[in-house]
């Protein structure tokens, strides 16, 4: 079965923007947003779903892992929110990749809602889903940045689960 996920990963605006990240990133010394990160997150995601029993589809869980943070790019050169441009930049790959109109809506909806402070990640819905995975793919616990990090202690990842 071939998955629409994997047209994502082979988008020509997808591959470049997440080489720009990456470059962008080089020698950031805090987390970083590129393939490595984005591929944690969707297999992260997809076990909660299976094991919640969420009932997502994995080419959804997955489009929305790695379109999380295409975004960065734009918040780079322009302070705006990661989300919101990264959720406008998914909606023209999924498109392109032949995703619906409402499995769209339901991943841009998700990348939106990812980066804002006051998330809750309880629950099965995609967002929450992707909230949770997008913090358990980070080491905060072993991080050589976890002293300067400005993240809070209670946004920090400082377990294997949770």
């Amino acid at each position: 079965m071939t998955y629409r996920y994997e047209k994502i990963l082979t988008n020509p605006v997808f591959v470049s923007t997440i080489r720009k990240i990456e470059e962008m990133e080089k020698d950031r010394f805090y987390c970083r947003h590129g393939m490595e990160h984005l591929i944690s997150v969707a297999r992260i995601s997809y076990i909660i779903s299976l094991e919640e029993q969420a009932g997502l589809s994995k080419d959804i869980i997955y489009a929305a892992a790695l379109l999380h943070d295409i975004g960065r790019a734009t918040e780079y050169e322009t302070g705006s929110p990661h989300n919101s441009s990264g959720a406008e930049t998914a909606k023209d790959i999924m498109y392109e990749c032949g995703y619906s109109e409402e499995e769209i809506t339901v991943v841009t909806d998700s990348i939106r809602s990812h980066g804002h402070e006051n998330r809750k990640t309880e629950g099965t819905s995609l967002e929450k889903i992707l909230c949770r995975a997008d913090k358990l793919s980070r080491t905060c616990f072993k991080c050589r940045a976890y002293e300067s990090c400005n993240w809070t202690d209670e946004r920090k990842n400082n377990t294997l689960v949770y």
